[in-house]
C-alpha cells in the first residue's frame, strides 16, 4: 500500500508512553483474567464496538498528563501533524487521513455537508477513554462517547503472529472499521441501534451486534475502493484485506481459542460474512449499499 502518498491526518494523539496514576482497571473495576481477556477479545477483537459494555464497570482517576512520545502530540496541540519516527503510527497517520478525506468527498455528495472527523488515540497497555478504561486485551476499539479511536498498534503484531494476517493493508482494515463504527454514530445508526436493544430478547441481540460490524466491514471496504481507485494499492493488498477480515471472524476464532464454533455467540460475524461485507464495499464504493440490517446474510 502506497500509504506514504496519503495525507497524514491531523487529529492523532500518542498517549503511548503515558501510564495511567492510581486506581485503573484494577481498582474498583472488574478484574480480568486469562479466559476473561479470550472471550472479551472474542466480542470485540478488532474493531469491536464499546467493549466496555463486557468489561463492565471499569473506571478509574484521569491518567497523569504526561510529556507526549515524539512524533504526535495531544489532538490540536504542538505536533498533532509532525511525522512519526514509528512507521507504523505514520502508517495508522496517514490512513486516518485518508479516511476522513474519503467521508468527506462522500457527506458532500450524499448529504452537502462535511464530515465530523474523529479522534485517534494511539495509546499503550491501557487507557482511559469517555466509555472508561480499557486494556490493550480488548483490542482496537471505538467510543461513541468522545467520537474517538483507540489503538495499541502491538495488536498488528497478533493479528500477524496469532491471526495470519501480515500487512499494511490488513492493518489499515482495522483502522478503516473503526472509523466505519464512527459514520455510523455520525449517521445516527449507533443510536437507533441502541435503541432496537431494548426492545428485542437476548436471543436476538448477538445478531444484531452482528449487523452493525458488518456494516463497518463494508464501511471499510467503501475506503478501499476509493483508495484503489486512486491508485493507492499495490498487488496483493486486497487479498492482505481480505485475510484479515477472515481471520478476525468470530468461527476462526472461537476454533483457535476453544477448539469449536458456537454460532450463536457470534457478536462479529463470521469469516465468510465479514469477508463478504468488505468486498461489497470494495467493489461498489457506494454506503447505500452496505444496509446490513435489511439485507440477508450470505
Amino acid at each position: 500500500m502506497r500509504w506514504g502518498d496519503m495525507r497524514r491526518s491531523e487529529n492523532v494523539e500518542d498517549r503511548s508512553g503515558m501510564r495511567p496514576r492510581g486506581g485503573g482497571i484494577g481498582g474498583g473495576g472488574m478484574k480480568i483474567g486469562l479466559g476473561g481477556i479470550i472471550l472479551v477479545l472474542i466480542a470485540s477483537v478488532l474493531l469491536g464496538i464499546n467493549p466496555f459494555t463486557l468489561l463492565g464497570g471499569m473506571s478509574g482517576p484521569e491518567p497523569a498528563p504526561q510529556s507526549a512520545p515524539p512524533g504526535y502530540g495531544p489532538q490540536g496541540g504542538p505536533g498533532a501533524a509532525t511525522k512519526s519516527a514509528d512507521p507504523t503510527k505514520e502508517m495508522v497517520a496517514r490512513v486516518l487521513g485518508d479516511t476522513e478525506d474519503v467521508w468527506n468527498a462522500l457527506f458532500q455528495a450524499m448529504f452537502n455537508k462535511g464530515y465530523p472527523k474523529p479522534g485517534l488515540v494511539l495509546f499503550g497497555g491501557q487507557v482511559r477513554s469517555a466509555c472508561g478504561y480499557a486494556s490493550a486485551a480488548v483490542g482496537p476499539f471505538y467510543c461513541p462517547g468522545d467520537g474517538k479511536l483507540y489503538l495499541d498498534t502491538a495488536f498488528f503484531d497478533q493479528l500477524a503472529r496469532r491471526f495470519g494476517a501480515p500487512g499494511d493493508f490488513a492493518q489499515a482494515y482495522v483502522v478503516a472499521h473503526e472509523v466505519g463504527h464512527h459514520v455510523q454514530n455520525v449517521l445516527g445508526t449507533m443510536q437507533q441501534f441502541d435503541a432496537l436493544l431494548q426492545r428485542v430478547g437476548p436471543s436476538e441481540r448477538n445478531p444484531l451486534q452482528v449487523r452493525l460490524e458488518l456494516q463497518a466491514d463494508c464501511y471499510a471496504g467503501v475506503w478501499g475502493h476509493f483508495a484503489q481507485k486512486r491508485k493507492l494499492l499495490e498487488p496483493g493488498d486486497l487479498e492482505e484485506g481480505l485475510r484479515g477480515a477472515a481471520a478476525v471472524g468470530d468461527d476462526q476464532i472461537m476454533k483457535r481459542t476453544q477448539g469449536y464454533v458456537v454460532p450463536d455467540a457470534f457478536t462479529h460475524g463470521s469469516a465468510q460474512q465479514r469477508m463478504y461485507w468488505f468486498k461489497r464495499g470494495l467493489d461498489t464504493g457506494d454506503p447505500r449499499r452496505c444496509d446490513t440490517f435489511t439485507e440477508r446474510q450470505p
